[in-house]
Parts: C-alpha cells; structure tokens; sequence
C-alpha cells in the first residue's frame, strides 16, 4: 500500500522553517532578553534611609517618686534620627544608559537577520539539491524505461535471428548500468530530504514528505551595479557593523558622563531636648581628583576608530560578495544555454538516429552503446548544470540580502 505523500512548495518550507528551526528560534529569544536589559539599563537609583537610636543608657534607672520603687528606663534620654538620601546623576547618565541598551536590542535584531539569512541560504541549497536529486531519478527512471523497451526490441530480433547473441548479451549488461543510476539517484534523493528534514526539525517519515518546485532556469535582467546598492540596503551584517558603531559613540558619551560627579541630596528628621523636632539638609559631593574615568574615555574612544574599520572591511565584504555571486549565475548561464538550445536535441537526435541504424544494420553495436552514453551524459550535465544554477541564484540572494532571483 502507498503512503500519501505531502508535497512542499519553497514558500511553505521557508514559512516551516521559520516557526520550527531551534537555531533560528533561540536568536529570537535572544532579542526578547536584550529587551529585557533595556529595563534594568533605565532604573534610577534607589534612595538610601537611615534611622538612628542615639543615647541609650542600659544602665538608667531612678526611684519612683509615687511608688518608691527603682523603675528601669534606658530609652528615658534616647535621640531618634532619621535620614532619607538620593543620588542624582548627572549628565543624562541614565538616558545614555537606555540608548546603550536599545542600540544593543537593534544589533540583536540584526544578528537575528543576518543568521536567518545565512540559515535560509543553507535551507535553499537542501531544497535545491532535493529538486536535483528528484529530477535526477526521474532521469534515471526514464532512461532505464527506455533501455528497456530497446532490449524489448533487440531481443525480438534476436529470436528472429537477426542479431548475434553476443551482442543481445551486451547490451543485456548494460541494463546494470542504469539500474545503478536510479539505485544511486534514490539514494541520494533520501539523504537529501534527511538534511532538509533536520533543517525543519521535522520527524515526518521521508516517505511522507516530499517537495516540489520548478527545475529549470529563466534569464532576468540584472545590473551588477544595482545589486550593489540594493546590497548596501538589505545586508543585515553591514547593519550590524554600521550600528556598533552608533553604539560605541553612545558607549563613549557615557564613559564621559560618568566621569563627572553626582551630588547625593540627604534630609534628615530628629529631636534633641529641649527642642523637639529638627529639620537637616545636606548634599554630598565626591571629590573626584584622581579618577574622572579618563581610562574608560580613552577606551571607547579608540573602541568608535575599531568599529568604524570593521564596517568599512564589512562594505568590502558585501562587494566581494556580490561581485563573486554575480560572476557565479553568469557562468552557470552561460553554460545552460547551449545545453538548452542546442546539446540536448543534439545527443537525443543522435541516439535516435544511430539505434535506428543499428536496428537495420547501419551501425555497430559500439556506436550505439556510445550514442546512448552520450545522451544519458548530456542530459545528466544538464540537469547538474541547473542545480549549479539554482545554488549561484541562492549565493547571489544571500550576497544581496534579499531574493532578486526566484
């Protein structure tokens, strides 16, 4: 009995992938706690309070003039205190300490991005080979059907004692040659939906679980040019780079401001006989003469010229990385278009001709058996040229950052 099986389009991969990949998952919970560090990066101090019981007399005690009796009064001269102090920063040390924060949650938002985009370009290069992998045991398949209705013939002429039985006995022993390529294809079609299934952390049996899409290629217009700049745009890892670089100036702003003092405003309550109550006022100042956070200055200072030299070397990289991709499809085009236009009908057109040949005596039987390499060859580089193709379109899309070819 068949297993139904449940093919998957690019678009329903990508959207499994997304909500099921751990990887990609973990990165997103990443930027939640980074969120999280925002909170704590906006508290403001927390005010200190003081309370104090001065002179107390353990030993105080006196005669009761009513009752004559010693009466035990330690607290009978005791002086309660009480003080309530808060440390104001200055210079927007708390505002700096916020857009730290939220420069970090955006550089966590573009790691996540620029992970996902290399995961998806790993999760298109296991498509890809799985729609090779297909198109390549359909080949096979093809190729030994045909073999098949050729020996079906050949042995028919056999019996009619138009051909030697040696040479029915070769071309019988051909038949494992393409009974190899579809063993081989089916194998490599399986171990291509294992990666793709550990890709979606899927435990569909393979059986059940297949893929389709087109396997072919179409010529777009592109501008290498244009590709550059809609790289400069789209590339989450120059983003990155460009925004280490907004959060080391914000670093530095900070390393500046808590070089400065912060004054600590104190009041205090109390009572000292014969007055009463009392109210007291104070402000606390650290003198702060060796240590104005010149070297934590310094530091982010030099942190701003380090980030600035990675960016710049990112930009590098993103051109590199598009030139190459770009040279990578041309190539691959270049190649696919002969094989389109003229080698395919040309090895076919030749096998054709030279079994009709041979079948009335026209060609030996080694002419055959090359016309029919020739064809499964050609054919077989055709379809290993597309999937070339298919994998430099996926190169090229992670260069850019974005999907220019579909």
């Amino acid at each position: 009995m068949a297993i139904a099986q449940t093919a998957f389009t690019w678009p329903q991969i990508r959207e499994k992938f997304e909500t099921a990949n751990p990887t990609l998952r973990a990165a997103q919970i990443n930027i939640d706690e980074t969120k999280a560090a925002e909170v704590t990066a906006y508290l403001r101090p927390n005010p200190d309070t003081t309370f104090t019981l001065d002179q107390i007399n353990p030993f105080k005690s006196f005669a009761s003039p009513v009752s004559g009796n010693t009466v035990y009064r330690p607290f009978s001269n005791a002086l309660p205190f009480a003080s309530v102090s808060y440390l104001h920063e200055r210079q927007n040390k708390r505002e700096l300490r916020l857009e730290s924060a939220q420069q970090s949650t955006g550089i966590a938002d573009s790691t996540y991005q620029d992970q996902a985009r290399t995961l998806l370009f790993t999760l298109r290069n296991a498509f890809v080979e799985t729609l090779q992998a297909k198109a390549v045991r359909q080949n096979a398949h093809e190729n030994l059907d045909y073999w098949d209705r050729e020996l079906t013939i050949n042995r028919n002429r056999f019996h009619a004692g138009d051909m030697a039985e040696v040479d029915l006995d070769r071309l019988e022993l051909q038949r494992v040659q393409f009974e190899s390529d579809l063993e081989t294809a089916t194998v490599n079609l399986r171990t291509a939906k294992i990666q793709l299934l550990a890709l979606l952390n899927d435990r569909t049996p393979i059986e059940q679980f297949d893929v389709t899409g087109p396997y072919d290629f179409a010529e777009q217009a592109l501008l290498l040019e244009d590709l550059r700049n809609q790289a400069l745009a789209a590339r989450p890892d120059l983003k990155t780079a460009a925004q280490n670089v907004d959060l080391a100036k914000v670093n530095h702003r900070l390393a500046v401001a808590n070089g400065s003092t912060d004054p600590t405003f104190g009041m205090d309550f109390a009572r000292n006989p014969p007055i009463p109550v009392y109210v007291g006022v104070s402000v606390t100042i650290p003198i702060r003469i060796f240590d104005r956070n010149q070297g934590e200055k310094a530091r982010t200072e030099i942190d701003i010229r380090r980030n600035e030299r990675l960016r710049d070397a990112a930009q590098a990289q993103v051109f590199s990385d598009v030139d190459s991709a770009y040279v990578t499809v041309v190539s691959a085009l270049n190649l696919l278009r002969p094989y389109k236009a003229k080698y395919l009908q040309l090895a076919e057109r030749n096998r054709t001709r030279i079994a009709f040949s041979y079948q009335n005596g026209g060609a030996s039987l080694l002419d055959y058996l090359d016309a029919e390499k020739a064809w499964r060859d050609t054919r077989l580089a055709y379809l290993n040229l597309i999937g070339s193709y298919l994998t430099a379109a996926a190169q090229l899309n992670l260069a850019v950052g974005r999907e220019v070819l579909k």
